[in-house]
This record gives structure tokens, C-alpha cells and sequence, in this order.
């Protein structure tokens, strides 16, 4: 699944056998070094003869050592120590004859050249081996998302489904953000979740959570059911596990659910941020009456989890998100304020609403995000059949 707003992926294939490709660098580098001869060149017939400007012309296997192969760069070493003979050797306006081709300075330079690609060659075959094996893990780790962040539905029943996903880094990282929606016989059931940590545990954890909530949002008629479920689920898991590993793995999540024909949404909280809903010109933040701890803390829940119930009209909207979403930063270190943001998008569709949430989030950080961010919107249709009333929220 391509998801919106994802960064820059390797280049691969999914055929077994495919031996993956880095990403190509961008031109401005791979003339770099055709740029810097030119340079060369425009200096040295304005230079005093005693001041050899093609000495720099050793620098140019490392500058092609940057976005060159190993093949490459020696060619392009050799093709530079013949360059530095035949301009050592060109009578110019400084007064340098052919006398000076094997001056002992250019040779030096000679030798200096060609040492320097020599390193260069290693290094460019070093570089490229490093790509080609971040290119593999990459594809694998997206391989992995995809495999639990399965595409979800545009449109469930009288209900439209958009999700995003932003990675926080440009390197191969799984994050521990997840979403899903899923139909079922009680109504639309929605999951959004922020697990502790990052890498192969988070991912682990996050397959554990959407394994459960799969299955028990289609077996458990009331919402806090399906919470309870997926809470026993994770602390079997946990129970598995050595030392304080166990306590340490646990889940903000927030558990929704819209059901066929009645013009609500209950909520069910586990310490994740609140969700937003868009009605009638206003943003409002759903914060639960009664907070439940995030998932595999159940033990401090109490008597259980605590279900809210607000209106949900056709074309309200709800905003499900991670904590990356409000706790991205600009310049100044300052919050991302999204309820304000919401307000001037509050007759958006879900996708066009998730759209300019990706670039403002990227603008407002400078594109540099600090955390992995997951964002799920849903929106009755308004042709969708609905029955009765609800109050809207406190």
C-alpha cells in the first residue's frame, strides 16, 4: 500500500530474486564533478605560472565518489590524470610550454590524482554496498507495514474512511503507530494506537493489537468488550515475555464506533490524545469523562473501560490521530496546534482534510518530523440511512 504522505521509498521489486537499487542521487550531484573542472578551467588561464590551478583537478574522484560507482570513479580518475597532462602541456597566455608536462610538480600531481581515486573507488564501492543493503531493509520494513497496516476502505457502508501515515525517518524504521476500520454486525469499529517504543518490539506489539481488535471488534457487542479483549490479548502476550520487558510494552489507543442507522459515535479512550470532531463550523475535542489506562496497563482500570457516546450527523466529521500530530514543533520549539488548523478546514472532505493536514504538518516542521504520525477520518455520508437523535457533545 502506497500510503499519502509517505517518504521516498527504495526502489525494488516484490519478485523474488530482484536485486534492489538505491534511490539515484540527485543531478546537481552527479555533475558535481563536471562542474568543478569547468571551474578549474575558467581559473586557470587568468593565474600566474607559478600558481598551477589544475592541482585542484585532484579533488574530482572524490566529488565522484559521492554519487559515482566504483567503475565510474576509476574511469573518471583515469580520464583526469590524462586531462591534468594535456593542460600541463597546452601553451596558454600564462606562458606554459610543453616543457612543463613532466615538470616534477605535475607529476606529483599526477600521482596525488590517481592516489586519491584510488581511495575513491574504494569508497564509492563501500557507499554503493551501503545503499543497496539500506534499500533491502527499507523494502522490508515497509513490506512489514504493509502487512499490518492493511488499505482500509474508502467508504464502509454510509461511512468514508481516510487514513495517513507519515514516518519520521528517512532511514529503515518501523514505528509503532497503528489504524484500522473494520464493518461489522454492531456498526463501523475504528482503532487508532501509539505503541511505546520503536523497531521489531513496537511492530510485534502493534500485530498483537490489530490481531485482536480484528477479530473481537466482530465477536463483542459493546465497545468496552472489544477493549477488554484486546487488553487480555496483550497480556498474554506480555505475560511471555522476561523481566520488565512485559510492563513496558503498552498501548495508547482510542476505539470508536459508529453505528448503522443511529446518528452517534462511542468512544472509548486508553490514554490517547482526544479525538476532534468537526460539526457545523465547530472543532471540538472529544476528551473522555472517564479516562481508561492505555492497553496492558488494565490492572489501574478499575471496575473497566468507560465508553462515551456523542452525536455524529452526516457530515460530521471525526479526527482519530496520534500524539505526533500535536506534538510536532517549529523553529521556535512551539506545539503544532491542531484544533486551530481544523477550524479552517472544517468543510474538507476526509481525504482533502488529511491532504492538508500532510503538508502543513510538513510545512509548520520544516520537514523534519520527530515522531511517526497516524491519522484516521471518518464522515457519515450524507446519503446514508439514519434513525432518531443524539446530543451533541458537552
Amino acid at each position: 500500500m502506497k500510503r499519502p504522505g509517505a517518504r521516498p521509498e527504495a526502489v525494488g521489486s516484490d519478485c523474488p530474486g530482484t536485486v534492489l537499487q538505491p534511490p539515484a542521487p540527485p543531478p546537481w550531484m552527479r555533475w558535481l564533478p563536471a562542474l568543478f573542472v569547468a571551474g578549474v578551467l575558467a581559473v586557470e588561464p587568468i593565474t600566474p605560472v607559478d600558481w598551477p590551478v589544475s592541482f585542484l583537478l585532484i579533488a574530482v574522484p572524490l566529488l565522484a565518489a559521492f554519487a559515482h560507482g566504483p567503475v565510474a570513479v576509476a574511469t573518471i580518475t583515469v580520464l583526469t590524470v590524462l586531462f591534468e597532462g594535456v593542460l600541463a602541456g597546452t601553451p596558454c597566455c600564462a606562458g606554459r610550454s610543453v616543457g612543463y608536462l613532466w615538470d616534477r610538480h605535475y607529476v606529483a600531481s599526477y600521482v596525488s590524482t590517481a592516489l586519491v581515486g584510488a581511495i575513491g573507488t574504494l569508497l564509492a564501492a563501500h557507499r554503493t554496498r551501503r545503499e543497496r543493503t539500506l534499500a533491502t531493509v527499507r523494502s522490508v520494513a515497509e513490506t512489514a507495514q504493509r502487512v499490518l497496516l492493511r488499505p482500509v476502505p474508502h467508504r464502509l457502508r454510509d461511512i468514508c474512511v481516510e487514513t495517513l501515515y507519515l514516518s519520521a525517518a528517512a532511514e529503515a524504521r518501523i514505528g509503532g503507530d497503528l489504524y484500522e476500520a473494520v464493518p461489522t454486525a454492531y456498526g463501523v469499529r475504528l482503532l487508532i494506537g501509539d505503541v511505546r517504543g520503536k523497531g521489531l518490539v513496537a511492530v510485534e506489539t502493534a500485530a498483537t493489537i490489530l490481531g485482536a481488535f480484528r477479530e473481537a471488534a466482530h465477536d463483542e457487542p459493546d465497545l468496552t468488550g472489544v477493549a477488554h479483549r484486546v487488553e487480555r490479548s496483550m497480556s498474554r502476550r506480555a505475560e511471555e515475555l522476561a523481566g520488565d520487558e512485559a510492563d513496558e510494552r503498552f498501548v495508547t489507543a482510542v476505539f470508536a464506533e459508529i453505528p448503522d442507522g443511529e446518528p452517534v459515535v462511542r468512544i472509548v479512550n486508553c490514554g490517547h490524545p482526544p479525538p476532534l470532531l468537526v460539526a457545523g463550523g465547530r472543532v471540538v475535542e472529544l476528551d473522555a469523562t472517564d479516562p481508561s489506562p492505555p492497553i496492558n496497563l488494565g490492572v489501574l482500570a478499575g471496575d473497566g473501560y468507560h465508553q462515551d457516546v456523542v452525536a455524529l450527523h452526516p457530515g460530521d466529521r471525526l479526527l482519530l490521530y496520534t500524539d505526533g500530530v500535536t506534538e510536532t514543533r517549529d523553529r521556535s520549539g512551539t506545539f503544532y496546534p491542531l484544533t486551530d488548523r481544523m477550524r479552517a478546514w472544517s468543510a474538507l472532505e476526509p481525504r482533502d482534510l488529511l491532504d492538508h493536514l500532510h503538508g502543513d504538518l510538513l510545512e509548520y516542521s520544516g520537514g523534519r518530523l520527530d515522531d511517526d504520525i497516524a491519522a484516521l477520518a471518518a464522515s457519515r455520508m450524507a446519503d446514508g440511512p439514519v434513525r432518531g437523535d443524539a446530543a451533541g457533545p458537552a
